[in-house]
């Protein structure tokens, strides 16, 4: 495939954009070459700026659950901006989004709408420290929660040392109040919470884990954080803005049947358009300003364009009985068929799934954590990101990226990519 346009506008794009591009995955920092401009999208299918049509396997990193330009949704943006794009002021359509996400989701009462993942997890800490008065909080290595200064911490030495801050611009002050622990590994929760009595406001966690590769919950992990919190008093937060109306109509909280306190939403919440909420019970969501005194605002938050796609996008979901099962055959497929073709050409490889969220790591080791994550064959992964960008396949150009399956995807395009798999696997 020829991308002399898409090379041409990157180079442009670097005189005026950081790096040329708006954030930092697009790069293609980690696998090398240039990155690919789309000029549209359709279905499962991604144009670029050269004219070569790709089979999408990222999905605007998990939104697009229904596929790319799904007609219900434009229709919604397109009627409701011949009305206006923005007014700074209540509409009736934040309380029919409010009232839907409320129905079908377990375990809230109020949602709050913000403008990005990152907004609706900052706000969420920001919440729980409010409730409980308490600073502390703990993390997960290797989950990303957004680039809020509170998150962007690296490991200390041991369970019960402070992270430090691993992005220049964080102060060690914002560092102290975050601790670190690994994946998987409760143990380590409970020495924070015992070298941390009464200190400790929260956990946030991905309840399925998707920016370092996909990595499920191990058995009891996040039953053991739930007993934990309600031990200590501390609110458990379930950061579904990946998860959250893809894994299931209510999230990993329904999938797994697990409850948590404060919930984290985004991407599919908002239909495509940049939307992020967070939400919980009544006496934890009344602590929110106007109501309380943990102060929270947004100039274009519950914006009508981004409510009436998020609306159209819940209204699609909720009224799609086989929607999840058909999301989880063709992942199935997928991974049958791709696990295939890696075993017979005697390649090591681990591959994780969790409904329409999957990873192949390049390693035949468990991956339950970031360290195991980072045990992977990096350099096999490029070779297996750019062979299948050559044969017209989209994946995440990064070994640390989960890929999102849409159900645009036809079995026609599941064996196109399989057969894309077996050409680029002799290569390996």
């Amino acid at each position: 495939m020829l991308y002399q346009r898409s090379s041409h506008l990157f180079a442009e794009a670097e005189k005026v954009i950081p790096g040329g591009v708006n954030s930092p995955v697009r790069a293609f920092k980690s696998v090398g070459g240039t990155p690919i401009f789309v000029k549209s999208a359709k279905g499962a299918y991604l144009y670029d700026e050269d004219g070569n049509r790709l089979i999408d396997y990222i999905n605007s990193w998990g939104p697009m659950v229904l596929g790319h330009a799904h007609p219900p949704v434009i229709d919604a943006i397109t009627k409701r901006a011949q009305l206006g794009t923005s007014f700074g002021m209540p509409t009736q359509l934040e309380t029919e989004i409010a009232n839907l996400a409320v129905a079908m989701v377990p375990n809230i009462d109020k949602i709050r709408f913000v403008n990005s993942g990152t907004e609706a997890c900052m706000s969420a800490i920001r919440l729980a420290r409010g409730f409980t008065h308490r600073n502390k909080i703990i993390k997960f290595a290797g989950c990303y929660h957004g680039h809020s200064d509170s998150f962007l911490i690296q490991a200390g030495s041991g369970a019960i040392t402070f992270g430090s801050p691993n992005s220049p611009g964080v102060t060690p002050g914002t560092a102290q109040d975050t601790l670190l622990a690994n994946y998987n590994d409760l143990e380590q929760i409970v020495q924070l919470f015992e070298a941390n009595p009464n200190q400790i406001a929260a956990i946030i966690v991905e309840p399925v884990a998707g920016n370092m590769g996909c990595v499920p919950p191990l058995e009891g992990f996040l039953e053991g954080l739930r007993a934990l919190c309600t031990q200590h008093e501390a609110l458990l937060i379930f950061d579904e803005v990946m998860t959250g109306f893809r894994l299931a109509k209510g999230g990993v909280q329904e999938l797994y049947n697990i409850a948590a306190d404060i919930v984290c939403f985004g991407k599919v919440i908002g239909g495509g358009l940049p939307v992020g909420a967070f939400a919980a019970r009544n006496e934890i969501m009344n602590c929110l300003a106007p109501l309380g005194p943990v102060y929270q605002a947004g100039t274009l938050s519950g914006n009508p364009l981004a409510m009436a796609a998020g609306l159209a996008m819940l209204q699609e979901i909720d009224a799609d009985a086989g929607l999840f099962q058909r999301l989880e055959e063709k992942t199935l497929y997928l991974e049958e068929g791709i696990s295939k073709i890696l075993t017979d050409y005697a390649i090591d490889y681990t591959i994780n799934r969790v409904g329409s969220m999957i990873s192949v790591h390049f390693d035949k080791q468990p991956v339950i954590d970031f360290a195991s994550a980072k045990n992977g064959d990096n350099e096999t992964f490029k070779k297996f990101f750019h062979g299948l960008l050559r044969e017209g396949i989209y994946i995440a150009p990064s070994a640390y990226e989960t890929w999102f399956i849409t159900d645009a995807l036809t079995y026609e395009d599941l064996d196109a990519t399989l057969e894309a798999v077996q050409k680029v696997a002799k290569e390996l």
